[in-house]
């Protein structure tokens, strides 16, 4: 059974810094694109950022300059670094993975993890 853990959030104010991780584990046999998504209170679930397994990126444009994104592909773990945060960054934060897997290949979602950002 594969599982994505988060870990990593929390409140912090206006300005700060929060280092989100999420660590793949089962029998996975290689993981492609990982990536992290936000969902807000009332809105849709949107990217944030993700990276293949080569280690290109992209952004969200609101992020772009703010947020970082960077995997270690031998512990099965993806990060988001996230500086300078806004109100407006609070959500729930979730990982993706696209992998291939013992019991099958596909898109796996984390249970997520709060982000919030006080003003």
């Amino acid at each position: 059974q594969v599982q994505l853990v988060e870990s990593g959030g929390g409140l912090v104010q206006a300005g700060g810094s929060l280092r989100l991780s999420c660590v793949a584990s089962g029998t996975i046999f290689s993981i492609n694109t990982m990536g992290w998504y936000r969902q807000a209170p009332g809105k849709q679930r949107e990217l944030v950022a993700r990276i293949t397994s080569g280690g290109s990126t992209n952004y969200e444009d609101s992020v772009k300059g703010r947020f970082t994104i960077s995997r270690d592909n031998a512990k099965s773990t993806v990060y988001l670094q996230m500086n300078s945060l806004k109100p407006e960054d609070t959500a729930v934060y979730y990982c993706n993975a696209n992998l291939h897997a013992l019991l099958g290949g596909g898109n796996y979602w984390g249970q997520g993890t709060q982000v919030t950002v006080s003003s």
